[in-house]
């Protein structure tokens, strides 16, 4: 359903490690950095339009309670749960805040396997993968 999406940031800097090793966790490259912004992912080509894009923009203009809004929330695809918990393990790692362990969530569904964190802002995020076996 999407084709890109932004996240804002208060601070860059500090973000930008966290983003890395969780994008980089669930096979997403960093493609191009620049002073207030970072881009992940793939962009769609003319005739191709299997892909997401993820930029993250800073602003510092936000307080913390812009981040942690009700709501406010990213899902991310996951080839296989080993992919979700190298996302929820290095995004702790590197200054995010666990907001929910990885594990299967039956009230979803019966494969649905994701965890959940916390950016150093406090956007919340997550990882999923919707594969019965736990693989791709």
């Amino acid at each position: 359903m999407l084709d890109h999406v932004s996240i804002a940031v208060a601070d860059l800097q500090r973000s930008a490690p966290f983003y890395d090793v969780v994008m980089a966790a669930l096979g997403v490259p960093c493609v191009w950095r620049q002073a207030t912004a970072i881009g992940y992912g793939i962009r769609n080509a003319p005739g191709d339009d299997g892909h997401t894009y993820l930029t993250l923009r800073a602003d510092s203009s936000l307080g913390p309670a812009s981040f942690q809004a009700p709501g406010r929330h990213w899902c991310f695809r996951a080839l296989n749960r080993a992919a979700v918990d190298a996302f929820h393990a290095s995004g702790i790692a590197n200054g995010g805040t666990s907001d929910g362990v990885p594990g299967l969530r039956p009230t979803y569904h019966a494969g649905y396997y994701a965890a959940f964190l916390r950016d150093p802002d406090g956007n919340r995020i997550e990882a999923v993968c919707h594969s019965a076996t736990g693989s791709s």
